[in-house]
């Protein structure tokens, strides 16, 4: 799209695409059309997809956080009821605080913007971090998990390369995330109706086809109970209830993917996010209450290379011969297929999280970047790489790190509900249900807060202490990152006062190129032509423009301006958005035009908005050499006091990148420094 004042009607002459593009093309996809009207509608979740996609990792908890809550019962399995009903109802207590934060946070309420706006920015950022190695620590379990599922039913000499299918199955799905939002939910649906169809028989079945124990299994209950409570006293028996519970909180973890999710949902999006929290929370109660009612009425006991469900189906089908060896094989891959597809979670909400702190400045701004897909490619190869690590330095070990996940995830939830608590008592006199809103977000706390202090407590000398050495120290990073771009803003100031100058051009002197304010130029294409990137009418573009004139003098006849407004996180929101994007560029770029015209010289502006600038400017670059053969163009780089790797990884270099393939093509392309 040219943005200008100037059609020319020259169309970029195709080029064959190279053997790496037609390659990119078949693996992720062409790219797409912001100016597409339906764009959002095509990209978008309706709820049901939505519960595959951000409720996937709720729903395949079931598969570990009952499993870890049942074997730290010890001997007392049949306490297991008490700690299976009080996990369902914290499901249902932390998924309506959820429901809460999206009516507060309709555009999205994750915990990192809920703690920022509701408590401070210093603990969003605490609570963005946190979220950050959860959702890497969400890839890692969920991946892990689904390898250890799938080593169930395979021979025992084969469990030497779980390790390595863990780390095939991460980087699968960074190329399937890289295609697109939908286009990596979609095609998983029928793996999660199996896993819910193969599931719920299961549940079902054990409990109808045992109901004559039912009975025996309250009595023993009872009896345990009484016993317990006799050896150990009540205090007693409650720790063990407690730290069961506890160490299933692995359970709870996704239930804030929603929140964190709203941007990629159907419209309206409120309502389907809270849709999409129902179903959510309903499914993840029942398989928790059934699949716990399950291993008592079947007395699972673990075994080495097994899951408890593997067992459980095991049992149930005894006796079935082929037929239940197959459903239990469909089962088990339908688990390993959806443990997978629960690691979407961290593919989707994590570089969501990290673009929401690159807009605020706590991560480098590259996080908040789309890919010509309209999905944060930066973010989602950092999360799949950084969940291949973890898997690499804990072995691929799913006890582990279960023990290291479930941390993260609470400081989040505890912050969240701290911040709703606040926030309803601040606005009691506002609002005439204040005290149930509080209320649910006051218990949603108290319950958070202590499964956060119970879990660190009892999993800190286990490893605990590592995701809070993570956690703590990516929080120092992000402090420094913030410092410097704080630091940064404040030596660009020191050139925003070329803009006053600029505005002012129609009185005041400009130095270099006041000569020709009152000389009519006329248009002349054959003549030199300075062809300037810039990105706002700001200090630094005006400082590029200056630095021209003062080395060149008169040379050029002809200015012409190029800007090209980014689509990121932070704006591709909607159509209005975009649109204003587009307008907004188009209206910077012509103040640049309008104030050269007032020194007399012959210029004309052009404009286009998309997720990678150098593209978007190669698009074009041959319509302005077409129309101008003598161009030259130019772009400003900032120049630091100090040129290390920090402010190489915080800081764009678009102009180096274009500077390359204009000097493929044999165009001349001048960067210019920009001290600051």
């Amino acid at each position: 799209m040219i943005g200008n004042n100037k059609q020319t009607g020259i169309v970029e002459p195709p080029q064959k695409p190279s053997f790496f593009q037609r390659l990119r093309t078949i693996l992720i996809g062409g790219a797409r059309s912001p100016y597409d009207k339906h764009i959002f509608h095509k990209i978008s979740l309706i709820a049901f997809f939505a519960w595959i996609g951000l409720g996937a990792d709720g729903i395949t908890s079931s598969c570990y956080g009952p499993q870890e809550a049942f074997i730290n019962l010890g001997g007392h399995i049949y306490l297991g009821i008490f700690v299976a009903l009080g996990t369902a109802i914290t499901i249902f207590i932390i998924s309506t605080s959820y429901s809460q934060i999206i009516e507060l946070f309709p555009t999205g309420g994750g915990g990192y913007l809920v703690a920022s706006k509701l408590l401070s920015p210093t603990v969003g950022v605490v609570s963005g971090c946190a979220l950050i190695i959860d959702y890497t620590l969400t890839i890692a379990v969920s991946i892990t998990s689904g390898v250890d599922a799938l080593f169930s039913f395979l021979p025992p000499q084969w469990y030497s390369y779980k390790l390595i299918a863990a780390i095939a199955g991460v980087l699968i799905l960074i190329l399937l995330n890289m295609r697109g939002v939908k286009e990596s939910v979609v095609p998983l649906t029928p793996i999660f109706l199996i896993f819910i169809i193969t599931h719920v028989f299961f549940i079902l079945y054990a409990i109808i086809a045992n109901s004559i124990n039912i009975p025996a299994v309250v009595s023993a209950t009872a009896n345990e109970t009484r016993n317990v409570s006799m050896g150990v006293g009540f205090a007693g028996m409650m720790f063990i209830i407690l730290r069961s519970y506890s160490m299933g909180a692995g359970t709870f973890t996704g239930i804030e993917a929603v929140s964190n999710g709203l941007p990629i949902l159907r419209e309206p999006q409120v309502h389907t996010a809270k849709r999409t929290m129902r179903y959510m929370a309903m499914s993840l109660a029942f398989m928790v209450l059934g699949l716990m009612i399950a291993y008592l009425l079947y007395r699972i006991e673990p075994q080495f290379g097994k899951t408890l469900n593997a067992i459980l189906f095991d049992r149930v089908t005894t006796g079935w011969g082929d037929i239940g060896y197959v459903l239990v094989i469909i089962t088990l891959v339908s688990e390993t297929a959806l443990l997978f597809v629960a690691a979407q979670t961290g593919f989707l909400d994590g570089p969501r999280v990290l673009a929401n702190m690159a807009l605020d400045h706590w991560m480098p701004t590259r996080f908040a970047s789309l890919s010509n897909r309209f999905v944060a490619k930066n973010g989602i190869l950092l999360m799949g790489a950084a969940a291949i690590t973890v898997v690499i330095l804990t072995g691929g070990s799913i006890r582990l790190l279960v023990i290291l996940y479930s941390i993260n995830v609470f400081i989040t939830f505890s912050l969240s509900q701290l911040g709703m608590v606040r926030h309803w008592w601040q606005v009691r006199s506002e609002i005439k249900n204040w005290l149930r809103k509080l209320f649910i977000n006051g218990i949603g706390l108290i319950l958070t807060s202590f499964i956060l202090i119970t879990v660190s407590t009892l999993k800190f000398h286990q490893g605990g202490w590592v995701t809070l050495l993570v956690t703590g120290s990516l929080v120092v990073i992000a402090f420094l990152i913030k410092r410097h771009y704080i630091n940064t803003n404040k030596m660009l100031h020191r050139l925003d006062s070329l803009v006053k100058v600029a505005e002012s051009s129609g009185q005041e002197h400009i130095p270099g190129i006041t000569h020709t304010r009152d000389i009519k130029t006329e248009l002349d294409t054959k003549a030199k032509t300075a062809v300037l990137f810039v990105n706002g009418f700001n200090g630094l573009g005006l400082h590029t423009l200056f630095h021209v004139v003062r080395l060149f003098g008169g040379v050029f006849k002809n200015y012409i301006f190029i800007q090209i407004g980014i689509i990121d996180t932070g704006n591709f929101k909607g159509l209005s958005e975009v649109e204003r994007l587009r307008t907004h560029t188009e209206s910077e770029v012509n103040k640049y035009v309008e104030f050269i015209k007032r020194q007399g010289y012959y210029a004309e502006g052009y404009s286009s908005i998309g997720t990678d600038a150098v593209e978007e400017i190669c698009k074009l670059a041959p319509i302005i050499l077409e129309r101008f053969p003598q161009a030259v163009f130019f772009g400003g780089q900032l120049v630091f006091p100090e040129d290390t790797i920090i402010t190489r990884m915080l800081h764009n270099h678009v102009v180096f990148d274009l500077q390359r393939r204009f000097y493929q093509l044999g165009v001349p392309f001048v960067i210019l420094p920009v001290r600051v």
